[in-house]
């Protein structure tokens, strides 16, 4: 496991010692990043609401986003998250909140640019953190929400106010991009 691209290109991240932590393989977390990098400023927030290992925060830092809260209620991947957020130097751009996702989402107190959602596939968690989210009025007007989630778990086109502006298939893992729905003049 590695950063792809940016600031901490080719950084190898420890890898968690089980299958209970399954880290965003490289093909998804470039894809995944060409979509986005258009919107990314040095000003920038992001959320790793399940960091698990931290990859995809820390391939957001690396690429230039000013700030990432990772999240996670499991206490061996908040060790792997600090761990590789020590590798890559990134402490001072870097928010670790443990617990339940929806009290971190509850704990942020700023707009976020992108929330990385990626929890355990069988959970269910993809639309309780997306209403979490809507609930927390946290997400940027233009902010997104990129979903990764098992292709036998299909993702509705629209949620609340949520539409979906992409989503693409990588073998057996799903993208789900969702944005704010713009209200008509």
């Amino acid at each position: 496991m590695r950063i792809i691209a940016g600031e901490f290109r080719g950084r190898k991240l420890k890898s968690p010692d089980n299958y209970d932590i399954r880290p965003t393989s490289d093909k998804v977390k470039e894809a995944v990043f060409s979509i986005i990098s258009p919107q990314i400023t040095d000003k920038s927030v992001a959320m790793d609401l399940f960091s698990g290992s931290g990859s995809m925060g820390l391939e957001a830092i690396s690429r230039g986003i000013s700030r990432v809260y990772f999240s996670d209620c499991n206490k061996d991947s908040l060790r792997l998250t600090k761990e590789n957020i020590r590798l890559c130097g990134a402490e001072d751009r870097s928010i670790l909140l443990s617990g339940d996702f929806r009290e971190n989402v509850r704990r942020v107190k700023e707009k976020v640019d992108f929330f990385f959602i990626d929890p355990p596939y069988a959970d269910g968690f993809v639309l309780p953190a997306a209403d979490a989210i809507l609930d927390a009025g946290i997400l940027a007007d233009d902010g997104l929400l990129i979903c990764e989630h098992e292709k036998f778990d299909p993702m509705p086109d629209e949620y609340r106010t949520l539409k979906t502006v992409r989503s693409r298939r990588y073998g057996r893992t799903c993208i789900t991009i969702y944005a704010l729905t713009k209200e008509e003049e």
